[in-house]
């Protein structure tokens, strides 16, 4: 089968679309967590600021994990989406809001990124192309 100039530059393009959205995936995971992380600061939704800000982060949250859905399986977003944001907000409850883990949670957390970092470079069904 010949190929053309045209063929290979499907190829790229695909390539591209393919990391813009895991870009986007990247950044569904970076609202959640400062989603998440600013639950406590609204006091049950009676603090206006922080309540917005929960608002805001989870709808740009959803609307760029939608963007995925084009050439990454919704198992793979949301198995990638969920176990990066468990980790993320882990690690901001720690280093902003002093919450202790003992060694249980560190290797559950550990095993769970682990996991992504096999789906994301191992498993062939994380792309269609």
């Amino acid at each position: 089968m010949k190929t053309t100039g045209l063929d290979c530059f499907h190829i790229s393009l695909s390539v591209v679309t393919t990391m813009q959205q895991w870009f986007y995936l990247g950044l569904a995971i970076v609202s959640e967590v400062i989603a998440t992380a600013s639950l406590k600061s609204t006091e049950g939704f009676t603090k206006i600021a922080p309540s917005f800000v929960v608002l805001i982060g989870y709808g740009l949250a959803f609307y760029f994990l939608s963007l995925t859905l084009d050439t990454i399986p919704i198992g793979v977003v949301y198995a990638v989406w969920s176990g990066v944001g468990v980790a993320g907000i882990t690690l901001v409850s720690i280093l902003v809001f002093d919450q202790k883990i003992d060694i249980a949670g560190f290797v559950g957390i550990g095993l769970i990124v682990a996991g992504v970092i096999v789906l994301r470079l191992f498993s062939e069904s994380t792309v269609e192309v």
